[in-house]
């Protein structure tokens, strides 16, 4: 059987998307782009001071980051992520010039997200005060880095198909 991930590599950029290719090309494209937007977006957004002041939580409480304001403070470290996040949304982009550009910045952002789920064991606030049982995650932090595991799930996929193709347009 083949390979589902050769079958749906890169024809939109030249060849198109037919009928017949199905939904999975044109889902697998839209997944780039939102996943590169979401990277772009938060990325900028962390030289804005109110964004600085929200990662801070994050930021300060994180086994993984916790070195980030001590060496370079709050909106130091921000910045410092903005720029990694902004890299990362360029190179997932990138798919559509090379697909060696997302399978680093796939693998960047699979990076990203396994930091922020790692935040739901460290950061204060995620679990529900007053709750006990196995939806206790508080409404705002807690479910903010649940939805990291989609994000993770997508930037695994991008890394996977970027392959493919890049296997592909060896041949």
């Amino acid at each position: 059987m083949e390979n589902v991930a050769t079958v749906t590599t890169d024809r939109w950029p030249r060849g198109g998307i037919t009928a017949r290719d199905g939904l999975a090309p044109l889902g697998g494209w839209w997944l780039t782009f939102a996943l590169a937007l979401i990277f772009l977006w938060f990325g900028g957004l962390k030289f804005v001071a109110y964004e600085q002041s929200g990662v801070a939580l994050f930021i300060t409480n994180s086994p993984i980051l916790s070195w980030l304001p001590a060496i370079l403070g709050i909106k130091g470290g921000a910045e410092f992520l903005g720029v990694f996040e902004i890299a990362t949304g360029l190179l997932v982009a990138g798919r559509i010039l090379d697909p060696r550009l997302s399978i680093l910045g796939g693998a960047m952002g699979m990076f990203i997200y396994f930091v922020t789920l790692t935040q739901m064991l460290s950061t204060p606030g995620v679990i529900q005060s007053g709750f006990t049982g196995p939806f206790a995650l508080s409404g705002g932090i807690g479910e903010f880095l649940l939805k990291d595991l989609i994000s993770f799930g997508g930037c695994l996929w991008v890394v996977g198909t970027s392959l493919a193709e890049a296997r592909a347009r060896r041949r």
